[in-house]
């Protein structure tokens, strides 16, 4: 199979992904509330979910540097198909919170597939092979939750049970249809290889090492701001504006059309005129601004015409900085360091939600759009620091590279 056979797999692979995640994604806080669950706790249900993810996502990314991508997105997927299932039998909060615990701990999938895409691309084309992924990510929230928004009107259950059959049609596409892309040469030599355990000493380790801390920190600080933004959109929605999980299922497909187009068009043009460092930086300025915004936003109108420029940054700035991390390693380390910065991403989702849910309950609609603006502005100032200034790679520190 050619490399573009691959990547459009792997395109179609997570598409299917994301679209069983994303009929989900906005009537679950409208599903736990249906059970008596208040804004908090449905922060609480969100970040159970990343909780688990937190955890699995380095472990899965690691062993698929020396196994091969191709079980363990299996692995994933079939995990997230009975997370799925589990979510549709649910009669209480509490198996609402074991499902989604369930799927959280096998949801390694999208960290795989970037690893598979950077096995198959180089340095000059990875980060056009990783708009692919945010493509897909965005073409499965044009059309997942505005499924899930139609489906609800027959019970939550409904939009669930056709996410764990969406998750069992992926599961097939995988098993009959993807290669795998580590040769087994690949393999034995990253077998060779010591790597230090998964442990807390080494993502601190990760954290201090030149240019690849600073993109980490980048990651962990940005996906807190973001995930604030993002475990709360729905419940911002119904409080600010008296939204409905319909009407949000459809602002949500608004903002995939927009990724789609950013990170299916735009991504390649961009990187291939611009330094990754540079984008970095004026995307989270960007984003900074377009939060304050959001955190004020007095109708529906202008929410749209401020959802624009953070769907597009968003989009983009997700792309170089997993771009930029696997520039920065060796190709041995290419799973180990997206599962860790799927990792770190998690963990800012296990505390914001309910941090987001509790903000809002307690201090209003604009309360979780401040706080992650103040956050990216104070990133930005980071960024410009120990990214934007990055010293030019030497002899001597050959992976120390110009990003």
């Amino acid at each position: 199979m050619t490399d573009k056979k691959r990547l459009f797999s792997i395109f179609l692979i997570v598409f299917i992904d994301l679209l069983g995640f994303s009929i989900i994604l906005p009537l679950l806080p409208f599903y736990a509330e249906s059970f008596g669950a208040s804004p908090t706790i449905v922060g609480f249900l969100v970040a159970i979910y990343a909780a688990g993810q937190m955890f699995s996502a380095p472990i899965l990314g690691r062993l698929s540097d020396r196994y091969g991508r191709r079980p363990f997105l299996i692995i994933s997927i079939l995990g997230g198909a009975i997370g799925f299932f589990m979510l549709g039998l649910a009669t209480n909060l509490t198996m609402l919170f074991v499902a989604r615990l369930v799927a959280g701990i096998t949801a390694g999938n999208i960290s795989v597939a970037q690893a598979y895409i950077t096995d198959v691309t180089d340095d000059k084309n990875r980060s056009r092979g990783l708009g692919l992924i945010g493509a897909a990510f965005g073409l499965g929230f044009v059309i997942g939750p505005a499924m899930g928004g139609l489906l609800s009107q027959w019970g939550y259950f409904v939009p669930a049970y056709a996410a764990a059959g969406i998750a069992t049609i992926n599961l097939v596409v995988v098993i009959l249809w993807l290669p795998e892309s580590l040769t087994q040469e690949r393999k034995d030599e990253i077998a060779l290889q010591k790597n230090p355990p998964i442990s807390l000493k080494s993502v601190i380790l990760a954290m201090k090492r030149p240019i690849v801390g600073a993109l980490l920190s980048t990651r962990l600080f940005y996906g807190f701001a973001f995930a604030l933004f993002q475990s709360v959109f729905a419940l911002y929605g119904q409080y600010r504006f008296n939204l409905n999980a319909q009407n949000t299922g459809y602002i949500l497909a608004y903002v995939g059309v927009i990724s789609v187009f950013t990170q299916g068009f735009l991504v390649g043009k961009i990187t291939d005129r611009y330094p990754d460092r540079k984008i970095i930086l004026i995307t989270t300025g960007i984003i900074a601004f377009s939060f304050l915004a959001w955190a004020f936003a007095p109708n529906i109108s202008i929410l749209l015409l401020i959802l624009l420029p953070i769907a597009m940054n968003a989009g983009i700035l997700n792309t170089v900085i997993n771009s930029a991390l696997t520039k920065a390693v060796q190709p041995i380390e290419f799973g180990g360091i997206l599962g860790l910065s799927a990792a770190l991403e998690s963990a800012t989702r296990v505390i914001a939600p309910s941090l987001g849910g509790f903000l809002l309950e307690k201090l209003g609609t604009s309360a979780p759009g401040i706080l992650s603006s103040i956050i990216l502005f104070w990133l930005t100032t980071y960024i410009y620091r120990f990214i934007y200034h990055v010293p030019k790679p030497s002899s001597s520190n050959p992976i120390n590279v110009e990003i």
